[in-house]
């Protein structure tokens, strides 16, 4: 597909007016006295959050989060040191992670939770059998 130089210009002008609007990083580096990792924006509003919180970065060490890159835009990071990438706008959206993974990550802590009700409620559940088992489903000829 080509596009014409004013199509062009107008996705320019676009994008521009998008970035002024929105935050985008200034500097980056890793607290080592907190353990957290802290993102300032030009909007002078500076974040700091524990790295492990982050997709992509769970199992970084340290040593991994002293080296960041900031792109030419200011809405990405890069750790080449771990081969991970934060896009800045979808972090304060999703807060550290895309719906889906932050989904399963409150669903994996859910899963860990303890509590009385659920004691109880695994013991009657056992008594009877334990979980029902799934129906197969049947195609129909």
């Amino acid at each position: 597909m080509t596009y014409t130089r004013e199509e062009i210009d107008a996705a320019n002008k676009r994008a521009a007016t998008r970035l002024a609007k929105t935050p985008t990083a200034t500097a980056t580096w890793y607290d080592h006295h907190h353990s957290r990792l802290v993102i300032e924006l030009s909007n002078a509003i500076s974040i700091g959050f524990n790295p492990h919180d982050a997709q992509g970065l769970e199992h970084a060490k340290p040593e991994d989060l002293t080296q960041v890159e900031i792109s030419p835009s200011g809405l990405g990071l890069h750790f080449p040191t771990v081969d991970a990438d934060i896009y800045l706008p979808g972090l304060l959206e999703g807060f550290l992670g895309s719906r889906r993974w932050m989904a399963s990550q409150l669903g994996r802590a859910g899963g860990r939770a303890t509590s009385p009700a659920k004691t109880t409620a695994v013991r009657e559940n056992g008594k009877l059998g334990g979980r029902p088992k799934k129906a197969r489903a049947t195609s129909c000829p």
